[in-house]
């Protein structure tokens, strides 16, 4: 048996997901943010106008503080007790399965209905999402920040050193993107 996402995606989606006194996610050690998919698409719309000549590295510095929270959350993920029950009995193929179940978390917990469409273990995979927290932003261009950091994060935590040090392996590039107009979003990680 492999990981049978639609069975991940109904167990992961019933856990109830809340902080503690120090707004810590107890079963991840990670702090919780509740923040609306809307105030986050105006703060990057916002961090962009405020320096239309630094685009670039205004793009850089919001896909790597979605792929730093996305590399320690998604340690916390893949090591918890609850993927553990949930998605560890279903391993059969290694970090290939790990990876289609952080997938599967991705669209339980509303981070991204997304899924791997092809995977070259160790080296190369493409992500399409058809629904994520940029899909909505009001700007031009391909947005996916959160989805780009995710994406390389997950991929280092299979692929890259042991937790923590396997930082700065791969990097993603987003290719399609729903914001832009196109049916979803395409994500493509590569050692870099």
């Amino acid at each position: 048996m492999t990981v049978m996402r639609n069975d991940v995606v109904k167990a992961l989606a019933k856990v109830n997901v809340q902080s503690n006194e120090q707004g810590l996610i107890p079963e991840y050690e990670v702090l919780v943010n509740l923040l609306p998919v809307a105030l986050l698409n105006s703060l990057t719309e916002r961090l962009l106008a405020a320096a239309p000549e630094r685009k670039e590295e205004v793009e850089a510095g919001l896909v790597r503080a979605a792929y730093e929270c996305g590399y320690h959350t998604g340690c916390g993920i893949i090591t918890s007790e609850i993927f553990s029950e949930v998605v560890m009995p279903m391993v059969t193929e290694g970090e290939k399965d790990i990876l289609r179940g952080a997938f599967a978390a991705f669209t339980a917990w509303g981070w991204a209905k997304s899924g791997i469409v092809q995977l070259k273990e160790g080296q190369r995979m493409i992500v399409r999402a058809f629904d994520y927290y940029e899909a909505d932003s009001p700007g031009a261009g391909l947005r996916a920040y959160m989805l780009r950091g995710l994406n390389q994060a997950f991929f280092e935590l299979a692929y890259a050193d042991p937790y923590p040090d396997g930082m700065n392996t791969f990097v993603c590039k987003q290719t399609k993107g729903l914001e832009a107009g196109d049916s979803f979003g395409e994500f493509i990680v590569t050692r870099k």
